[in-house]
């Protein structure tokens, strides 16, 4: 079992503006890490090419094993169009900070 297995919620920092504008630098996501992953969520993922990196992304479809993500900011975002599918860890279900809302 992963570190990220153990606990079915995590607090996650977002870094970077690739998912702008549903999340910026410096929020605050809840991430439901049993949660099952769908089409349009935003989840946090890594992907095979880059182990140490734990990103925050929008599900787009099912990629073979994996699935292809895109950063809501198309402009901003390296993500499934240049490294592949990823594996998915959690569903992010709450922007705890700055402003509380729910994420769809």
């Amino acid at each position: 079992m992963s570190r990220l297995d153990r606990w079915p919620w995590r607090r996650v920092l977002v870094r970077g503006a690739s998912m702008v504008p549903t999340l910026r630098d410096g929020d605050v996501v809840v991430v439901r890490t049993r949660a099952p992953s769908r089409a349009g969520a935003v989840v946090l993922v890594r992907w095979a090419s880059r182990p140490e990196q734990l990103s925050v992304k929008r599900a787009v479809r099912r990629d073979g094993a994996g699935w292809h993500v895109e950063g809501d900011n198309a402009f901003g975002s390296t993500d499934s169009r240049g490294l592949g599918p990823a594996s998915v860890f959690g569903v992010v279900s709450w922007r705890l900070w700055p402003k509380p809302r729910r994420i769809r």
